[in-house]
């Protein structure tokens, strides 16, 4: 006989509004110890063991006060998808998505997996952060002037630029002694424009830039990459926290909120030869992985543009 959790806790005359989900798996799981059929508003019942169900219970517990509904809300419109089609994607009707994004019914964990794999998402950030604030995700913009540097970049056209070319400086920074020279020596990347319409469309290439910024003083022999100067300039800087997460939202994102500030208080924004037009630098701290965006700013015709930062 298949139990449905609401239904039982309506039956047992239990005021569900009152309660987390984590507290209904405790209920049913304190009420039902044996083994029996247990289902969180799936459109067909699971098995589950009592040990299965102790583990989701835990599980459940640490989305206590997280806001799962809102998130998987979020992210469903923001790939403008309707509750029929997110639905018809997750094999379930479009009113278990209304219930779990109004938080009245959890996703079994198995979904959850779905769900986080649907949205290229991560799972513990899917129950754990609010998504819709982009206080969480993005820092507030700064005005920082960057010294002038050296820098030893390598461009790839590929179906995969980024990670192709990071690969190939990692070697390069290796075979070359910058790594035993500076072990924490950064690297930089941006995107390379000049590929073309068929090169994109036909075979759904791309390009990217990758640099490391060598020390005052390294000199190589090492071949494969060409030497470049940026002079000093100033950027506008944002950091993206997990920016991978969602990295084809996030991150055009960040260019997005930049140049929206930049228009806004009127900063002018030009190309110069020797100044790099934007880049990112990803890393990482305390397990957390960071992206500093930066988009360089030619000219400030705001007297006071810079007094907010400092």
């Amino acid at each position: 006989m298949q139990h449905d959790v609401l239904h039982r806790i309506e039956k047992e005359h239990m005021p569900v509004g009152c309660y987390a989900a984590c507290d209904v798996a405790e209920y049913i799981l304190s009420r039902w110890p044996e083994d029996n059929i247990f289902t969180t508003g799936s459109t067909a019942p699971v098995v589950m063991s009592k040990t299965q169900r102790i583990a989701n219970v835990r599980f459940y517990k640490e989305m206590r006060y997280m806001s799962l509904g809102s998130n998987i809300c979020f992210l469903r419109k923001q790939k403008k998808y309707t509750q029929e089609q997110f639905a018809e994607k997750m094999g379930v009707t479009r009113q278990t998505i209304s219930r779990w994004e109004s938080d009245e019914v959890v996703p079994e964990l198995t979904k959850l997996i779905e769900i986080s794999d649907f949205f290229s998402c991560r799972l513990d950030t899917l129950v754990k952060e609010d998504l819709s604030d982009p206080g969480e995700i993005y820092s507030k913009i700064q005005i920082i002037r960057v010294a002038p540097f050296r820098m030893a970049r390598y461009v790839m056209i590929s179906p995969n630029p980024e990670s192709d070319v990071n690969e190939y400086m990692e070697k390069w920074a290796g075979n070359s002694g910058l790594k035993a020279a500076n072990p924490n020596a950064r690297m930089i990347g941006w995107d390379f424009p000049f590929v073309s319409q068929e090169q994109q469309n036909r075979f759904g290439m791309h390009g990217y830039v990758a640099a490391y910024i060598l020390p005052e003083g390294f000199e190589t022999e090492c071949p494969g990459v060409e030497y470049a100067e940026n002079a000093e300039a100033d950027y506008a800087m944002i950091t993206i926290k997990e920016p991978f997460i969602q990295p084809f939202e996030r991150i055009p994102n960040a260019y997005k909120i930049i140049m929206e500030y930049l228009q806004a208080n009127n900063f002018k924004e030009k190309q110069q030869d020797n100044i790099v037009g934007c880049f990112e630098h990803e890393y990482e701290e305390n397990g957390i992985v960071y992206m500093d965006v930066y988009i360089h700013v030619d000219g400030v015709t705001k007297v006071d543009a810079f007094s907010k930062f400092n």
